[in-house]
């Protein structure tokens, strides 16, 4: 006979399923840190005569998807501006 103090072990349900599907935890930036990261990168590249490939790879890879954060209107601005800078310095 089981103590009143002590679990059941037998008894049915006593250890969660590990591999049922719950709920999957979502991650939202903060729009004010998505915003001024994207005008750090968006200052750069104005600042810049020209950006080593590697970098200039990865802004464009970064730059659009994190605009999807924002609002449509400000985030069409924003890679409108980029990629006019993007231009820029692939003539340069």
């Amino acid at each position: 006979m089981a103590r009143p103090t002590q679990s059941d072990f037998f008894k049915e349900d006593a250890q969660p399923n590990l591999f049922e599907a719950g709920e999957t935890p979502t991650y939202r930036p903060s729009i004010d840190s998505v915003r001024a990261h994207l005008q750090f990168i968006l200052a750069e590249t104005k600042a810049a005569q020209s950006l080593p490939r590697n970098q200039a790879s990865l802004y464009r890879t970064i730059f659009p998807q994190m605009t999807l954060w924002l609002p449509e209107g400000e985030a069409a601005q924003l890679r409108l501006a980029f990629e006019k800078e993007m231009e820029r310095l692939k003539a340069a």
